[in-house]
């Protein structure tokens, strides 16, 4: 008795909850003038049989480290802290999991840490095999057993590493390795699955059967369209072209290798020529076997009209629309043009003097300086309809108000005039000088002012705007006419209040 209370009074403070029941009984916990028995002690608790194991066989956190395993239990979780203490400082988010026997790789390393250790569960509990943890994720619902390592890897489950090849007696070869396994083996069927073609591809038969089952003397697992069958060498026309791609059943209708084709090219495109048996049924004097388009026919030296910018790639038929009939066609623009003329004939029909092949608008050799109105500033970079709204070139207005009489914030006051103070250039770019233009110096707080402050009504031609300073400041006429109208006696244009002396 006397022992516990000396215990009691050399204590260096209250023991966690969980040990609070011994917290009177230090030889539970401690040997007397025995520290190096201090391990095996808090080992021998039954909540730390577990750690005991670990250290012994140096498995998990505690047995692999040799500095964890040689360290005193104390290190780390030293108790007399108090009741609410924590001797167990554990940081998951600085918790290397190297450290332990399950090294997180793959797609573990992503996880939370509650995903494997729930919650009032200690951490060395969790299972290691896999099936533990993907038991739901299982697609083969236990048909090929929990060893799921076989086959799958950390990276992702669809990442298997089966080796079909030397496996199975039946090696996966071209299309074959982009497969998923239940295409092949429907219903998790991995037994008796059949090796012939036409097993899985019937359906995929597009001669029906005319051929049988031996899909592999000419078709191979590259592609279906990748025929094995050498059309150049194992018969006497040469696929070239187009026909390179044709299907078989394109050619071959009619029992197929039985019986020939013929091999002109009217026999086969009777039903393509747009020409309508007009020209023939040589089709090779023009065409080849690259496409319809690709014609040979050149038009430059066989008609003597060169196809050249927009005339240039288009179809036969865009000029030469009479079908079933030859016959020669105009060369000259207009006619072809005609209804294209947006100036109604005013240009006359030398389209060519202006317009060239490449396009309507293109490298136009119109000069509008030498013309009546020659394109100054902004009126350079214009687009020709931007003036010329109906194409009628000779019917377009010069005086400026007729374009742009929706730009002017003078709303008439200064009349149609507006080249009096404003340019091409800009519209901010104005030159008028009120002093020479009008006799009228602005000075003082005149200078600076807008042009509608003085200019409020429409400018009258036959009477001109008064110039005396009672005509704008009446209303301002402190005097109430006491002085008269000539306020510039006294005043100056600087300030009402700048006083001078009286001028008579």
């Amino acid at each position: 008795m006397a022992g516990g209370v000396l215990d009691s009074l050399i204590m260096p403070g209250e023991v966690i909850q969980g040990h609070a029941r011994f917290e009177q009984q230090c030889e539970q916990c401690h040997e007397k003038l025995k520290k190096a028995e201090q391990n095996s002690r808090c080992l021998a608790c039954h909540d730390h049989q577990n750690i005991a194991e670990d250290i012994k066989n140096r498995k998990g956190f505690h047995g692999r480290s040799e500095n964890v395993r040689n360290s005193a239990c104390k290190h780390c979780h030293t108790d007399h802290k108090g009741r609410s203490a924590r001797i167990v400082l554990f940081d998951e988010a600085a918790f290397d999991h190297q450290a332990s026997d399950f090294v997180l790789r793959g797609a573990h390393q992503s996880l939370a840490c509650r995903a494997c250790h729930p919650k009032k569960q200690a951490y060395s509990q969790a299972k290691s095999d896999c099936f533990s943890c993907h038991e739901q994720d299982d697609n083969h619902r236990g048909r090929l057993g929990k060893s799921c390592d076989n086959c799958h890897q950390e990276e992702a489950w669809k990442r298997a590493e089966f080796d079909h090849d030397l496996d199975t007696n039946y090696p996966l070869e071209g299309k074959h390795r982009e497969l998923g396994c239940k295409l092949c083996h429907a219903g998790e069927n991995y037994k008796d699955t059949p090796l012939a073609c036409v097993a899985c591809h019937q359906l995929n038969d597009v001669h029906s059967g005319k051929y049988g089952n031996s899909c592999p003397a000419c078709h191979i697992t590259q592609e279906w369209k990748d025929l094995h069958f050498n059309h150049d060498l194992d018969t006497k026309y040469k696929l070239k072209g187009g026909h390179k791609k044709a299907s078989c059943n394109g050619c071959h209708q009619d029992n197929p290798y039985e019986k020939k084709p013929k091999q002109s090219c009217y026999s086969c495109h009777r039903l393509d020529d747009v020409h309508k048996g007009v020209n023939g049924e040589k089709c090779t004097k023009c065409h080849t076997t690259q496409g319809w388009s690709e014609v040979a026919f050149d038009h430059a030296k066989d008609t003597h009209f060169p196809l050249r910018g927009k005339h240039d790639g288009l179809v036969c038929e865009a000029c030469h629309k009479v079908a079933g009939k030859k016959r020669a066609l105009r060369m000259e623009c207009v006619a072809c043009h005609m209804d294209d003329d947006s100036h109604n004939e005013q240009q006359g029909d030398q389209c060519q003097r202006c317009h060239n092949e490449q396009g309507w608008s293109v490298d136009v050799l119109f000069d509008h300086d030498l013309g009546g109105f020659p394109l100054i500033g902004q009126h350079s970079a214009l687009a020709c309809e931007s003036c010329h709204i109906s194409g009628r070139f000779k019917d377009a207005e010069k005086a400026c108000h007729t374009c742009h009489q929706q730009d002017d914030v003078h709303e008439g006051r200064f009349l149609d005039s507006c080249e009096n103070c404003h340019t091409p250039n800009d519209w901010s770019l104005w030159l008028f000088e009120h002093a020479r233009q009008t006799d009228y110096p602005l000075e003082g707080k005149h200078e600076g002012l807008s042009c509608h402050s003085c200019h409020k009504i429409k400018i009258d031609p036959d009477n001109k705007m008064s110039q005396t300073c009672y005509s704008c400041h009446s209303q301002q006429d402190k005097h109430r006419k006491a002085f008269g109208r000539r306020c510039e006696r006294c005043h100056t244009s600087r300030s009402f209040s700048d006083i001078q002396m009286l001028k008579r």
